[in-house]
């Protein structure tokens, strides 16, 4: 057996699963550290909630005593063991393995959700069959994470996969691009990294919608956005279409870095059909290679994939 702890901003998850990834006991509970602004107390809430997750657990399945635990947490472990870039602050500069390995008196492993989210569809989502996976997470971030014969790479910085920061590439010249490629505006998109135009600024979900307001000057969701292209509204299409070709010219970069067998799409923008049809019709040109045999395809879990993840990380 195994446990995994998806460590949210609202909510945290437990589960145990068997050895084929079924679960046999499962949790999830509201982070209580939502509900308060002193950070000191909002980590130790954390800690708390986890453990009394465990005890449910040990309560449930007895055999999952000293199991070791797996979890995924929305940053990334320092070299020092302290956590960085949590948009749950209170758990920046903290270290949260050590803690929980005292607290818990059981060993601790750590990854970032989006590792977690590529870990779970590798061994038991819609790329279980490939050898190397990439995993997107297009929502109001952008995440990623690269599994290889069903090991997770985080890289000797824990930034594996990090596609989200990297600077979005530019549009060909008209000659060299897609038909129909829209050329890219002159604009200077700030992350909250401290960069410009990160690839976050343009493939999250605010990064759709501050498209379509540089294109209106009307505040509009990412959700809404949607909708009207798919109502037919004009120019909410053409946004939508300048949205594909940033995300096809931006996967194009890690295909020619990684080349992965298959690329999985989470995260709510995920749910458009449309995505898996055009992406690829506009990365081609971007891609180093005459023939493209990369798939792009949906993911199966869920929002389940990040607790499954955490657990396969055992």
């Amino acid at each position: 057996m195994r446990i995994g702890i998806d460590l949210g901003g609202t909510k945290i998850e437990a589960v145990i699963i068997d050895g084929e990834g079924k679960p046999r006991w499962r949790q999830r509970v509201p982070a209580a550290a939502t509900k308060t602004d002193d950070l000191e107390q909002a980590y130790q809430q954390t800690l708390d909630t986890i453990a009394a997750l465990l005890q449910q657990a040990q309560r449930a399945e007895p055999a999952s005593k000293n199991l070791p635990v797996g979890m995924g947490t929305p940053g990334a472990e320092c070299a020092n063991g302290t956590l960085k870039n949590c948009n749950s602050v209170w758990l920046n500069g903290r270290h949260l393995r050590r803690d929980l390995e005292n607290k818990l008196q059981r060993p601790v492993r750590l990854a970032n959700d989006a590792n977690c989210f590529a870990l779970a569809e590798a061994h038991m989502g819609a790329a279980r069959q490939a050898s190397s996976v990439f995993g997107v997470i297009l929502g109001t971030g952008v995440g990623g994470g690269v599994v290889v014969n069903g090991q997770l790479h985080q890289g000797v910085n824990h930034i594996a996969g990090e596609w989200g920061h990297n600077r979005l590439p530019i549009a060909l010249p008209e000659n060299e691009r897609g038909k129909n490629e829209i050329p890219e505006p002159s604009q200077h998109r700030a992350c909250y990294c401290g960069r410009f135009n990160c690839v976050e600024t343009y493939v999250s979900g605010p990064g759709l919608s501050h498209g379509y307001w540089l294109a209106s000057n009307q505040r509009c969701s990412a959700e809404a956005v949607i909708q009207r292209k798919e109502r037919g509204d004009a120019l909410a299409a053409e946004v939508w279409q300048q949205y594909v070709q940033q995300l096809a010219r931006s996967l194009a970069q890690v295909i020619n870095v990684v080349d992965p067998e298959v690329i999985v799409l989470g995260g709510g923008l995920s749910n458009v059909a449309s995505l898996y049809s055009e992406v690829p019709q506009y990365w081609q040109p971007y891609i180093f290679s005459d023939e493209i045999r990369n798939q792009l395809i949906k993911a199966e879990l869920g929002d389940s994939a990040g607790v499954f993840g955490a657990a396969w990380l055992w």
